[in-house]
């Protein structure tokens, strides 16, 4: 068995679309056409779907707590992804609840982590795992 992909949820989803082509340079992939809106992206060997659903997410706050519900990208180049996300205006000193609030652990589980939020409040992990 293995993870095949991650489903999030929307509330606007060229918003969503914009964010993860951006952020994370995912490639959209073809989408079957379901009754409900969303995209596909292709993610190494997994795929990531963004699904809209006019409600939103059923986090109500934007904040990051690891021990919260999240995903994770794993990166071959950490560092570089950190320099990346400050480029794209992500900080490690923005306060809790800015949308930019990027927050670096020291690596306790073995390798470096740091989570950020989507524009809908999923949390998001970036890390160096092996």
């Amino acid at each position: 068995m293995m993870l095949h992909h991650v489903s999030i949820v929307t509330a606007d989803l060229p918003r969503s679309i914009a964010f993860y082509s951006d952020v994370f340079g995912l490639r959209r992939i073809e989408r079957p056409p379901f009754s409900t809106s969303g995209a596909w992206f292709a993610c190494g060997a997994l795929q990531v779907h963004i699904i809209l659903n006019p409600n939103g997410t059923f986090r109500k706050t934007a904040t990051i707590d690891s021990a919260d519900t999240h995903f994770a990208f794993r990166m071959d180049d950490f560092e570089g992804s950190i320099r990346q996300l400050i480029a794209k205006g992500f900080r490690e000193d923005a306060v809790e609840g800015d949308p930019k609030r990027l927050l670096v652990r020291d690596g306790v589980a073995g390798f470096p982590q740091a989570y950020l939020l989507d524009p809908d409040w999923n949390i998001i992990e970036v890390n160096g795992a092996p």
